[in-house]
């Protein structure tokens, strides 16, 4: 959705498409007639943006096929859809029946990845709206913290130097501006936007910067305002937000209905112990209380004992958008893991799950319209 900020400033608001299976070309055009137009028709807007997740092989055969590309242009046009940001972290196999560790590979030591992400990018510039200024593609914090010396971050950096310069290819060839955002997560070599500033400090600041996920922002306990601050200060600029929100309790047994074999659910307790599933965190038997990695629909307010970090989200959102000028201008709802909620709360049909997502993205547009933000 199309939205403007009380500055004039437009911003984007759209949901991230990694909740759905489909990895090749004909299955990502069905799903935008089974879930975005539902969406898009409950919302009564006249255009619904897509936070597009590409795995890696449709994102090579796009990126080496301008006609391919030109369809999916059209297709997406014709629905009333738009694109301006891809979630580049899932490489594929996002919704395996098991996913944990395997999402972090590969990781930024890896041609692999440079090439996904430059794939992603190409793609992107010939997605993008005519009247659109830039593109973002969000990517992982360059890797699982587990192995990682100081060759792997040679070996990184020496990657993001070509990830920068292909970047710049991008823009120079299509005319687009497309930027590439680290997502901080815990567990990873790139936790917090502390970890950001010192393990991003040579990074070029023009076309590389952080992407803000708020449930992970909450697992790590950081206030926004103080997060938000410290990357102003490094020149790390905020490239495009994920809106989520993670489970907490005071009260760990809780949340053992949450414990499912598919996503890993780093855990950690406001006293900074953590551990990285949940499973771990009840075999330690961390005191509580605990915030947990595990993406819940952003409208839905769970039963005490149990909460979500909302609270830590609005607080995001004024200070992203809420001072005289807005500080990030991509927002994408990313609640991946509608499909392994406990069965009371997970959607049983495709109709269920687009009016689940319409129901996330109508409370986003409200919270932004709260701080003034204008459809």
């Amino acid at each position: 959705m199309r939205l403007r900020h009380p500055a004039g400033a437009p911003l984007h608001l759209s949901y991230c498409t990694n909740v759905h299976a489909a990895e090749d070309l004909d299955g990502i055009i069905a799903q935008l007639d089974t879930y975005a137009t539902p969406i898009r028709a409950r919302l009564g807007t006249g255009v619904l943006g897509l936070g597009l997740w590409l795995a890696a092989p449709v994102a090579a055969a796009l990126a080496a096929d301008p006609a391919l590309r030109a369809r999916l242009r059209r297709e997406l046009s014709v629905r009333g859809l738009e694109v301006v940001t891809l979630n580049g972290f899932p490489y594929r196999s996002f919704q395996d029946p098991v996913v944990k560790h395997a999402v972090y590979h590969p990781d930024w030591t890896t041609d692999d990845r440079l090439t996904y992400t430059l794939d992603l990018a190409l793609v992107l510039a010939d997605l993008l709206p005519d009247d659109v200024a830039r593109g973002s593609v969000s990517t992982l914090p360059l890797a699982w913290r587990d192995p990682w010396n100081g060759g792997m971050a040679d070996l990184a950096a020496r990657r993001l130097d070509r990830l920068a310069a292909g970047l710049a290819a991008v823009e120079s060839a299509t005319g687009r501006v497309i930027r590439v955002g680290f997502e901080p997560e815990p567990g990873c070599v790139v936790e917090t936007t502390g970890q950001a500033v010192t393990r991003l400090a040579d990074v070029d600041r023009d076309r590389l910067g952080i992407c803000l996920d708020l449930a992970h922002l909450a697992c790590a306990w950081q206030e926004p305002a103080a997060a938000l601050k410290e990357l102003s200060l490094a020149g790390l600029s905020v490239v495009k937000v994920q809106l989520s929100a993670a489970l907490e309790s005071a009260d760990p047994d809780a949340l053992r209905e949450y414990a499912e074999p598919r996503f890993l659910h780093q855990t950690r307790n406001a006293a900074g112990e953590a551990a990285d599933d949940l499973d771990e965190a009840f075999g330690r038997r961390l005191p509580g209380p605990w915030r947990v990695h595990y993406h819940v629909p952003v409208h839905v307010t769970p039963p005490a004992p149990l909460a979500t970090t909302v609270p830590v989200l609005r607080a995001a959102l004024a200070e992203l958008v809420g001072g005289p000028r807005p500080l990030c201008d991509h927002f994408d709802v990313e609640t991946y893991t509608w499909g392994v909620l406990p069965p009371a709360l997970r959607p049983a049909t495709p109709a269920q799950l687009a009016a689940g997502i319409a129901a996330e993205l109508d409370f986003a547009r409200a919270e932004l319209h709260h701080l003034g933000v204008t459809s």
